[in-house]
């Protein structure tokens, strides 16, 4: 099977901002600006419960560093 990068995911109602990481899986910030939470499409990481400023700088750094390409989130 060939696995390729989750560029486009379907958008969550709360989506906030879509960043991409280096191989272009999507990496989605959902929440509010006083609780966000992000998850990346590449590798699976997910961190919560942090403001909006806050989450944005580490998915940010996520982001440029992560190279997965795949990860079935909610299995």
């Amino acid at each position: 099977m060939k696995l390729s990068p989750q560029t486009a995911p379907a958008e969550p109602d709360d989506l906030l901002i879509r960043f991409h990481n280096q191989v272009g899986a999507a990496v989605d910030v959902t929440g509010t600006i006083s609780r966000a939470r992000w998850s990346c499409h590449g590798c699976g990481e997910v961190h919560s419960d942090y403001s909006l400023r806050v989450t944005r700088e580490d998915v940010s750094e996520h982001a440029a560093a992560c190279r997965a390409a795949y990860h079935r989130l909610n299995r």
